[in-house]
């Protein structure tokens, strides 16, 4: 599974064929399509795979994160550390290619989907709070499409000092947005 998501990642879509993905995992074509018939099988199996991987990972970074005034902030990196991993570099290369590609789309879609809510999820509960509140759940989509979006920047150049930045404000931003109303100050 590694052998398909580092060549998907390093060498994009077109580049990721079955025999170089075989070579990489140090098997035979032959013994590879046994497992996955297709291209897209395989490369739709690795994602979620490596997807699944990703979300332990999340776990335990979370798991880890202060509980003081800078969690929301540091549960934003742990964010931006996920879309600027190389998994996700292979997913963009995943998305591309599925956009044309209407097999590639069909597998990859539930995939994505899963892994999406899973993270969002994961968001709500580390933020602690209640999407059924207005706007909660808008507000950690919201951001979520922020960091993704902070991930796709990092694609072409290190991007690093100006999201350090962004994500800092965006913290702030999100902490007085989803202050819960009785806490709040008259006027607010």
């Amino acid at each position: 599974m590694e052998a398909a998501i580092g060549a998907l990642s390093e060498l994009g879509w077109a580049g990721a064929t079955m025999t170089v993905i075989a070579e990489r995992a140090g098997v035979s074509r032959g013994a590879c399509q046994h497992h996955f018939p297709t291209r897209g099988d395989l490369v739709a199996a690795a994602v979620e795979y490596v997807g699944h991987q990703q979300m332990e990972e999340l776990g335990r970074r979370a798991a880890r994160l202060p509980a003081d005034q800078r969690r929301t902030e540091s549960i934003l990196h742990m964010l931006a550390g996920f879309y600027t991993h190389p998994l996700f570099v292979a997913a963009v290369q995943l998305w591309v290619a599925a956009s044309t590609d209407e097999e590639l789309r069909s597998q990859l879609v539930p995939v994505e989907t899963k892994v999406g809510r899973e993270v969002h999820r994961l968001t709500v509960s580390l933020l602690g709070v209640d999407e059924r509140e207005p706007g909660v759940r808008e507000l950690v989509q919201a951001t979520l499409d922020l960091v993704r979006g902070l991930g796709l920047a990092n694609l072409l150049r290190d991007d690093s000092a100006r999201r350090k930045k962004i994500l800092h404000r965006w913290a702030l931003t999100l902490e007085d947005a989803l202050r819960p109303r009785s806490g709040r100050k008259a006027g607010d």
